[in-house]
């Protein structure tokens, strides 16, 4: 055979090959998959035809082993059989809410809860340190990141003083997340020399046959101790410029918003955590289930906790989002530190400006994620011309914050950003509210946000430079991936 005619027939079957697979491409792609999200795919293949599909291999399917599915109904298992609980003095439209909820969930609104805003960073991690000392019987932790650092170590002394008490300490941790923080392996050494029991969420570790899509991660944060006290929110169990070499030198500080939770809700967060526990390890914890039944009444909020991720295939969180937004009479605003919204979000928000909503957006001004960055940043445009007003937190503070509140009675503050990632691949909670005392906390931190930044301007934005919105363009593309 001619080198001629072998250079020919290898192109002839490269051609062939690459036909083969953007027809398979078309094919299984658009199955079950958002448009947005398979016209990517189908435009990386066909552009990038075997860096394409290796990575659609690695992480285009979204589903988890089965051993890992079914949250749902884990969730009622722990909880019991519940009904929605609708009050009969909440607009109608905040009953559907509800419903819709705990369809998705098993999770009824429940009365009765006391919630605090906790907007220092230290102070966050101290309270929640403090809570941990009164433990007299277990303490339930869970941290995308959990680190062991000067920041951390008060709370690490409390575990350890709990344990020595004779409290069950147990932590949840996830894999990725956590083990590429510096030091990681002290930091769970440290777990063990004091007695916590503790374990990976959503471990990588094929050669131990734990594997599924590497990027699917558990993003929650939540401490409950002994079932009456609980903490949810943005933040992470580590130091405040995550202890990374780029964030020092930059001078990156992240900013956080917590809320301490009491009351018979508190149900509902140790049972996201009970049900955690079991996937990971096997172990039922039957024996301390407490019922929202049995924990007494704090306050007068009406809360209602939304767990999300790809164990329930149902977006818990953006429908949640858009339900809220879409009810809303007055005004909307959103704080969430990656900004990437759907078509739905999208439509959503500034149709709610069209509707005469007033309607308020605070991101960072800085970036630690560039992709991210930069398809938030491509949003701009169409959100300012809608007539959203979008405030900018100074650098170099990384507002991290993830929460919104809904006219003058209803917030919601969790694990979740608003993108697709938190939408459709990590495993989230949102806690839902109603009560004015609680939007009234939000409306103090949000005049705080924008005290300290500064607003974004239609006309300053239209001056952006054509490398930066084409940059922005890109990444728009590529968030889509899912």
């Amino acid at each position: 055979m001619t080198a001629l005619l072998s250079s020919n027939l290898i192109w002839i079957i490269s051609v062939l090959v690459v036909f083969a697979i953007n027809i398979i491409a078309l094919i299984y792609i658009p199955r079950d998959r958002k448009p947005t999200a398979a016209m990517s795919w189908l435009l990386l293949i066909f552009l990038v035809p075997f860096f394409g599909i290796a990575l659609y291999l690695l992480i285009g399917n979204f589903l988890l082993p089965k051993k890992r599915r079914g949250e749902r109904d884990r969730i009622t298992a722990v909880l019991g059989e519940t009904t929605p609980d609708t009050q009969a003095d909440d607009p109608r439209w905040f009953q559907r809410v509800v419903e819709q909820n705990h369809d998705l969930t098993a999770m009824p609104e429940v009365d009765g809860a006391a919630m605090t805003l906790i907007d220092d960073y230290q102070g966050s991690i101290d309270a929640m340190a403090d809570a941990i000392d009164q433990a007299q019987k277990y303490v339930h932790i869970a941290f995308y990141i959990t680190a062991w650092d000067d920041t951390t170590r008060k709370f690490l002394k409390a575990m350890e003083d709990a344990v020595q008490r004779g409290v069950t300490v147990r932590l949840l941790a996830d894999y990725i997340a956590s083990r590429k923080i510096p030091k990681s392996d002290e930091t769970f050494a440290e777990l063990d020399r004091i007695g916590v029991k503790w374990s990976w969420m959503l471990p990588v570790r094929p050669f131990k046959g734990e594997y599924q899509r590497p990027d699917l991660r558990n993003h929650r944060k939540l401490v409950v101790v002994d079932g009456v006290v609980g903490f949810v929110g943005s933040q992470n169990l580590i130091s405040r410029d995550y202890n990374a070499e780029k964030n020092i030198k930059r001078g990156l500080m992240w900013h956080e918003l917590v809320s301490r939770v009491e009351g018979p809700v508190v149900a509902q967060v140790d049972a996201v955590f009970h049900v955690d526990w079991l996937i990971e390890t096997g172990e039922d914890l039957v024996d301390e289930r407490v019922a929202a039944s049995d924990i007494p009444r704090a306050g007068d909020l009406r809360c209602q906790l939304v767990p999300s991720g790809p164990t329930f295939g149902t977006e818990n969180n953006l429908r949640l989002f858009l339900s809220l937004i879409h009810g809303a009479t007055e005004r909307v605003i959103l704080t969430s530190p990656y900004f990437v919204p759907d078509e739905a979000m999208l439509y959503a928000i500034t149709t709610a400006c069209q509707r005469g909503l007033d309607v308020q957006l605070f991101v960072s001004e800085l970036g630690d994620q560039g992709l991210v960055y930069h398809a938030q940043r491509s949003y701009y445009s169409a959100l300012l011309r809608a007539g959203v007003r979008i405030f900018l937190y100074p650098a170099p503070y990384i507002l991290h914050a993830k929460h919104f509140s809904i006219d003058d009675d209803v917030a919601v503050i969790g694990s979740s950003n608003m993108d697709i990632r938190s939408f459709s691949l990590n495993a989230e909670i949102s806690m839902m509210v109603r009560g004015e005392s609680f939007v009234a906390q939000m409306r103090e931190v949000e005049e705080k946000y924008r005290t300290l930044g500064r607003e974004l301007t239609l006309a300053e934005w239209e001056r952006e430079p054509a490398k930066s919105t084409f940059l922005d363009g890109l990444a728009r593309l590529t968030s889509a991936l899912n």
